[in-house]
């Protein structure tokens, strides 16, 4: 007997005038794409407005929306474009009826300049929040009881997440679709978009880059952060790392913060996440074997960080993600 599909996961693109057209093309990119033969889940993207009329958007655009607002409370998750111009005043109704979705629980994402969406609808007073670095200040001044973080990609707080700007989008999206689908389905979708599937949110939003004359210690870092990717079962420490880069440990750690946007031993414990996160997915191996497959060395260490880092553990995730396991690679 053939087992019905699972029904497709319902997500809202929000939309309004002034709404930035790179910000729904991530939207429409990551969750409006059938990949379901990538195994994927199916996902049902709706455009959701105040109106039946087509929404302006600059360049000459415009976005059809194909759902009105009390469309809403069926919504898994609502995305939030971010603005072209950040004082965008949006549409009352659509404030409204995000206050509403909020108390009824609905996850809601804001890409860059959409944290002034919600903070409009008061939906960010005494919390934690993000923007575009550029826009941080305007955000305090505008709203002085948002909790303007200074330097992340992506964050959360209250079921309400916001994120830098204009790239950390994309982070933030395929975070997301990880978190609610597991890590081998946001790294199907950022393959076929070409881009990387994993960045951490603690991440700084700017990073500096090497000058010409720097290159040499770029490559360097490089070479040590490929490297490390294929060595995270290996007992790894900033010190034989930054002896690999030819560095003394306190100048490697400087210039892979300003390389990375994050430290050598935070980058080590996201990917080792990742690695394990890949393994509870596409294997049964014993918790054991995935800690020391992934670096951690021993299962407890491995869910020690999985709790603070993903808020699960190592076995919950598995149950949640691991719906057809493989055989276990060869180590």
């Amino acid at each position: 007997m053939t087992r019905p599909a699972p029904a497709a996961h319902r997500i809202a693109l929000l939309a309004f005038p002034g709404i930035r057209a790179f910000d729904v093309s991530v939207i429409t990119e990551v969750w409006g794409a059938d990949r379901t033969d990538r195994g994927v889940p199916a996902f049902e993207l709706r455009r959701v407005a105040a109106g039946p009329e087509p929404v302006p958007i600059r360049g000459g655009l415009a976005l059809t929306p194909d759902r009105a607002l009390d469309w809403l409370p069926r919504a898994e998750l609502i995305l939030v474009p971010g603005l072209d111009d950040h004082l965008t005043p949006a549409p009352e109704p659509v404030l409204a009826a995000l206050r509403r979705a909020h108390a009824r629980g609905t996850t809601i994402a804001a890409l860059c300049g959409g944290a002034f969406t919600l903070a409009q609808a008061g939906l960010l007073d005494d919390r934690r929040a993000l923007t575009h670095w550029a826009l941080a200040d305007v955000l305090r001044a505008r709203h002085p009881r948002v909790r303007v973080e200074p330097d992340a990609l992506f964050l959360e707080d209250g079921n309400l997440w916001t994120s830098a700007g204009t790239a950390a989008g994309i982070d933030l999206c395929l975070h997301l679709v990880r978190a609610a689908h597991g890590a081998e389905a946001a790294a199907t979708i950022a393959r076929s978009m070409v881009t990387a599937p994993f960045r951490s949110g603690g991440q700084a939003q700017f990073i500096e880059h090497p000058t010409a004359h720097a290159h040499r210690d770029a490559d360097a870092l490089a070479e040590v952060r490929a490297f490390a990717l294929t060595h995270l079962h290996e007992p790894l420490t900033v010190s034989s790392l930054a002896a690999r880069a030819g560095m003394s440990p306190r100048s490697f750690a400087r210039h892979f913060t300003a390389a990375t946007g994050t430290t050598p031993l935070r980058w080590l414990v996201d990917h080792r996440i990742a690695a394990a996160q890949k393994l509870l997915e596409r294997t049964d191996l014993p918790m054991p074997e995935v800690a020391r497959r992934s670096g951690f060395g021993s299962e407890v260490t491995m869910r020690q960080h999985f709790a603070s880092r993903l808020a699960t553990s190592p076995r919950a995730y598995r149950a949640s993600f691991a719906e057809r396991p493989l055989p276990a690679p060869e180590r």
